[in-house]
């Protein structure tokens, strides 16, 4: 008896262009959300763009965090019933916009996702993603109702914030194979759909990367389709395997063994050109994501990020005991295995 079904949530109203952030209370109102928004934003992103945002709907007010952590989600949420606020805007980067969504969700009400920064596709995912400690959660979460996208302000932020997206979509190459694997050995469900929408993201990048460059608007619009496209992906997929495989689990150990040295995108693109060698072993596979992340300036090897060659062979030898999900790495890659893989690749 035929059983599978599928509820697929999405955003409504995507909105990408240049001054397009004039547009944020139309794009909202469409979808005849009443009441008053609390807009959670950062320091920087509060001048650029929040509080723009702000007058659009009356005046509404304005909650500033500092940390990405679950103690300013909660506090998030405290503003909330402070302010009676009736669905949440976060403006910012992928702190903020992480907060937001994981406090919207927690409060059960609308969110509207403005990016700053094209830092990663948790623009229009349905996951969030704060660290604890030494330990870094990922938790599902409502995707946005609303992206509201302005290239020109995207273009502008600092270039590594961009590389850091490019390398995370491009690292949907390998994260589409590591679901490719799981389907065939253990049975984990596959969509054909999106695992082709995200494998499609990741070639628009590489096949762009020699004109993706630092201050083009043009470069800004090309990112935000792919990091839209990679959270609709994961939207249909129900799930984040589209766009998180075993070079996600490396980041990830990396982050409780050096927090804080690199940027979540940077290393999942350093990560992919190891378990892109660990797939085929051929040069030519690996060689073309270490190429694309050359082409956009973002880090190729451990020691652009800033982690030591011990710290990397460690996070790939550790890195499938972070959670159950079979990829590439299986049930552990031995140190040697590790060594060569990460040599080979000029990754160490």
């Amino acid at each position: 008896m035929f059983d599978k079904r599928a509820w697929i949530r999405l955003p409504r109203n995507v909105v990408v262009g240049h001054g397009v952030l004039s547009e944020t209370a139309a794009a909202v109102g469409e979808l005849h959300l009443g009441g008053t928004p609390l807009v959670v934003t950062s320091p920087t992103p509060k001048e650029l763009a929040a509080e723009s945002v702000a007058e659009q709907f009356d005046g509404a007010p304005v909650v500033t965090v500092d940390e990405a952590s679950f103690s300013e989600v909660e506090r998030v949420m405290d503003e909330v019933e402070d302010s009676e606020a009736s669905f949440l805007v976060g403006v910012g980067g992928g702190k903020v916009i992480d907060i937001a969504k994981m406090a919207s969700d927690e409060l059960d009400m609308g969110f509207v996702s403005v990016p700053t920064a094209a830092s990663h596709d948790g623009i229009v995912s349905g996951r969030g993603s704060v660290p604890e400690g030494d330990t870094r959660h990922s938790v599902a979460a409502e995707p946005p109702l609303v992206v509201v996208a302005d290239t020109g302000i995207i273009a502008d932020a600092p270039w590594r914030l961009t590389t850091a997206g490019c390398a995370d979509i491009i690292s949907n190459y390998t994260a589409v194979k590591d679901w490719e694997l799981a389907h065939r050995l253990k049975n984990v469900e596959y969509s054909e759909y999106a695992g082709a929408l995200s494998r499609m993201t990741a070639e628009m990048l590489v096949d762009n990367a020699d004109s993706i460059r630092p201050g083009l608007e043009e470069s800004a619009w090309l990112v935000v389709k792919a990091l839209v496209s990679s959270g609709v992906a994961m939207s249909i997929a129900g799930s984040s395997r589209p766009a998180s495989g075993a070079e996600h689990l490396i980041s990830h150990q990396l982050d409780r063994i050096a927090p804080g040295t690199a940027l979540h995108g940077h290393q999942v693109g350093v990560a992919s050109v190891v378990t892109e060698y660990l797939h085929s072993g051929d040069m030519g596979r690996w060689q073309n994501v270490h190429d694309a992340l050359a082409a956009i300036g973002a880090p190729t090897n451990a020691e652009e990020l800033g982690h030591s060659a011990e710290d990397f062979v460690e996070a790939m030898t550790t890195a499938h005991e972070i959670r159950d999900r079979y990829t590439i790495l299986g049930n552990g890659v031995s140190e040697e295995a590790a060594i060569e893989a990460a040599t080979v690749t000029g990754v160490i």
